[in-house]
C-alpha cells in the first residue's frame, strides 16, 4: 500500500465516524484541512507549505488542459 492510498484509507474511515457524530462531509473536510495544514506548519517551513498549497489550489480542475502537454 503506498501513502496515498493509506491517506485515502485514513479518510474514508474518519470520514464515517465523523457522520456518526452528525457532521456533514464538507464540514469535517474544511475542519481536517485546517489541522492538516496547521500541523504542516510545525514542521515545514511557511513559505514551502504555501507553496505547495497554491500548487494544490491552481491544479484543482481535474478538466484543465496544460499547455506542456501534448495531445
Amino acid at each position: 500500500m503506498g501513502i496515498h492510498q493509506w491517506a485515502r484509507s485514513m479518510l474514508a474511515r474518519e470520514l464515517a465516524v465523523a457522520e456518526t457524530e452528525g457532521f456533514s462531509e464538507e464540514r469535517a473536510l474544511r475542519a481536517l484541512l485546517s489541522v492538516v495544514v496547521e500541523r504542516s506548519a510545525t514542521l515545514r517551513p511557511m513559505e514551502d507549505l504555501a507553496q505547495e498549497l497554491q500548487f494544490l489550489a491552481d491544479n484543482l480542475d481535474p478538466d484543465r488542459d496544460y499547455s506542456f502537454m501534448r495531445p
